[in-house]
Parts: structure tokens; C-alpha cells; sequence
């Protein structure tokens, strides 16, 4: 349903973020969060890493009240389901042994980014006037127009749930750690705060990282010398190379992203005996650090969780950063301080009959996850205010 009052609503989409315009899409997106900053997507367009090639074709949305531009959002038609971090292939292979095609999809999400954020960048107060059910019943207009048999909304925002959430609409729940900065001035403080048995097990990871002669150095935007860059691009790869898979990103984007967003960028790099032997990259926003990328060509006794973990923690607090976003799933975060977080997503299915299968899939698939969380927040490593 639609507030009465407003002129028709309707959407559209297009092939390039440059179709809207930089000056259109910050008005409604802003400048504070890397992921939905014009500059972040044209450089993914500029690079070749969304494009018709990689599965990811741009279909960007435009929503209009009457004549006025009122909401864009990043959307992609995906002609698979790699680098969204919302697994369907099960969905997929459902219908494949049906007979049936699940390809094209059209998402509604940033590229290899599990983090949560705004993905519905809506004018503010056409925003309250929206009633439940008016976007969705927009974007299941975009099935038939756009010759696709399912939408997907990944990781929205609290405001961006609250426009979703209607009943009868299908929505998914997981879960990732994310790390809180409750008002810590170094590291130690936060160590403080874990029982005695943590607290060790997390300075003797960090000082057998040191005793293999393993340093850090921090590199900020623009500062970032081309050879740091390229030695961590090639650690990129191989962090998929390893697994049997392409890397989704070129080191034309992550030139592009130094050059257009270094207020965002921050590279961490480890060294041993004067060489670069790993490292990982993060984009702060205004309150959030996001660590996203990570790579090394040999294995250290706990190289990754100082690189990726205690490096960051250590970089939040230092900038006053409210929260750290290490990344999608990850067991192994809990014990070491990062929190059980529940993440969502919203989807429209065509077919009627796997629509009710899926529906009822993530009914009883929401019940385990919510049991897990509660299990992972009792297994959290603070000791009780009272003592340990």
C-alpha cells in the first residue's frame, strides 16, 4: 500500500551508477560510508569487476515519486551467487533439478561486501510516508520487467528493515562477530576486560607473532607506495588462488579506491627480516572500521589473527571507532572478543511453489540461528563485573 498523498511511485533501472550522477547519488547516499560512496562503485565499473563478464551487471534502481527522483539503490542483475555472502546455491540447485531457471537474479547489494549498511538510499521524508509493503511490491514489479526470477536485499540497515519487514514477505537471518569499542584508550584496556584465561591466550598468541620476528607498519590513502600495494594485491590473490578460485578484484580497482577514497583506506603490512610478507586492508567509516581483505603467501603461528584481529582492534581505538566489522562469519572471532551480530536479508521469489519451500527453509533455518547466537553470546570471553 502506498501513502494516498504521494504521486505515483515508480521504478526504474540503469546500466552505470554514472546513468544517475555522482551529485544525485551523494544527495540521497552521502560521503560517510565507504561502500555506498559514488567513487566505490564507479571504480568497480571502471575496473571491469562488475560488468555482464563477471556475473555482476549493474541494473542500478531509481525510484520516483511523480517526476522526482525520491531513492537509488546499488543493484546488480547476477547470473550466479559468488561474492554475495548470503549463500543460496541450495536454492539454486533446487530448481536446476526441477528443470527450472534460477539465473538471472537481480541483487539488491554492494559487491563482496558482507556489512551491514543502508541499501535503500531513500530521501528522507518521502522515507516516513512510506507505507509496509510499498517497496517491496515495487521491487516485485522488477521480476517480470526485468526477466529475472527472484530479488535479494542483502544486509539493510535498521531503517532499511523497517520499510521490509511486512508480513508476508520472505526474510533471512544469520549471523557475524563484530567487535564493540566501549570507550577503551589502548588495547590493554580492552584485554582487561576478558577473564584471566583469554587474556593470556590472546598475549601469548601476540608475542609468539613477535618472537618470529613479525612487524607491522601502517599505510594511510594516497601515502600507499605502489610496491606496498602491489605485494599486498598479489597476497589478495592468493587468498583465493588457494582455494581454487578467481579473485574478484584487480589491482585497477584497489589503484582506483587509493586515489578516489584514501580518507577510507588503510593498509596493515607485516614484515619479517625487511620484507612485506603479508597483509590486510580496511575502510573506516564514521563510526565502523571494516577489515575486508587479507592475504600472505606462507604460514605463521597466528599471523592472521594479529594482521586481521588484534591490528585492527588496535586501529579502532586509536581513531575512536565505535565498532569493528572483521568480516562475514568466522568462529574463531568469538574467543577473542568479537560478538555474535544478527544480519538479515529480504527476498522476492516468482514461482509460487519454491516460494512457499524457501519460506518455510528459512523459517526453521532461523530458529538454529537464533539458537546459535545465544549459545555464542553465553560463550563470550568478559568476565563477570564482580570478578572472573
Amino acid at each position: 500500500m502506498l501513502d494516498p498523498d504521494l504521486p505515483t511511485l515508480t521504478i526504474t533501472t540503469c546500466d552505470s551508477i554514472e546513468d544517475i550522477g555522482r551529485e544525485q547519488w551523494e544527495t540521497l547516499a552521502g560521503r560517510k560510508n565507504p561502500f555506498l560512496r559514488y567513487e566505490f562503485f564507479a571504480a568497480l565499473e571502471h575496473a571491469g569487476c562488475t560488468n555482464t563478464e563477471t556475473g555482476w551487471q549493474p541494473k542500478h534502481l531509481i525510484i520516483r515519486s511523480g517526476d522526482d527522483i525520491v531513492g537509488v539503490a546499488p543493484a546488480y542483475l547476477k547470473t550466479h551467487s559468488m561474492g554475495e555472502y548470503i549463500f543460496d546455491f541450495a536454492w539454486a540447485e533446487a530448481y536446476q533439478r526441477h528443470g527450472l531457471p534460477y539465473y538471472p537474479k537481480l541483487l539488491i547489494a554492494v559487491p563482496f561486501t558482507p556489512s551491514r549498511g543502508p541499501r535503500l538510499l531513500l530521501e528522507a521524508s518521502f522515507r516516513t510516508r512510506l507505507t509496509k509493503g510499498a517497496v517491496p511490491d515495487l521491487l516485485d514489479s522488477l521480476i517480470s520487467n526485468l526477466g529475472v526470477h527472484s530479488w535479494h536485499l542483502l544486509f539493510p540497515s535498521e531503517a532499511d528493515q523497517a520499510i521490509l519487514s511486512c508480513e508476508g514477505q520472505l526474510h533471512r537471518i544469520g549471523c557475524q562477530f563484530h567487535w564493540h569499542n566501549r570507550s577503551y584508550t589502548c588495547f590493554d584496556d580492552f584485554l582487561a576486560e576478558l577473564t584471566s584465561r583469554k587474556r593470556k591466550s590472546i598475549r601469548r598468541e601476540r608475542r609468539q607473532v613477535a618472537e618470529q620476528g613479525i612487524t607491522f607498519a601502517r599505510y594511510h590513502g594516497r601515502d600507499i607506495p605502489d610496491q606496498v600495494l602491489s605485494a599486498f594485491y598479489v597476497f589478495y590473490q592468493a587468498t583465493y588462488l588457494k582455494r581454487g578460485q578467481r579473485p574478484y578484484l584487480n589491482k585497477q580497482f584497489f589503484e582506483q579506491v587509493r586515489e578516489q577514497l584514501p580518507e577510507h583506506l588503510t593498509l596493515i603490512m607485516a614484515i619479517r627480516n625487511g620484507e612485506l610478507i603479508a597483509g590486510a586492508l580496511f575502510m573506516n567509516g564514521e563510526d565502523t572500521l571494516y577489515g575486508r581483505y587479507w592475504g600472505c603467501l606462507d604460514e605463521y603461528d597466528h599471523l592472521h589473527f594479529e594482521t586481521c584481529y588484534y591490528q585492527g582492534i588496535e586501529l579502532a581505538i586509536e581513531r575512536g571507532l565505535k565498532r569493528f566489522d572483521a568480516g562475514a562469519q568466522g568462529e574463531h572471532k568469538l574467543v577473542r572478543g568479537f560478538e555474535p551480530a544478527i544480519t538479515h536479508s529480504w527476498h522476492g521469489i516468482a514461482h509460487p511453489g519454491f516460494r512457499e519451500a524457501i519460506e518455510a527453509f528459512t523459517e526453521d533455518e532461523a530458529g538454529q540461528v537464533r539458537s546459535y547466537f545465544e549459545e555464542a553470546h553465553s560463550l563470550l570471553p568478559f568476565r563477570e563485573k564482580n570478578g572472573e
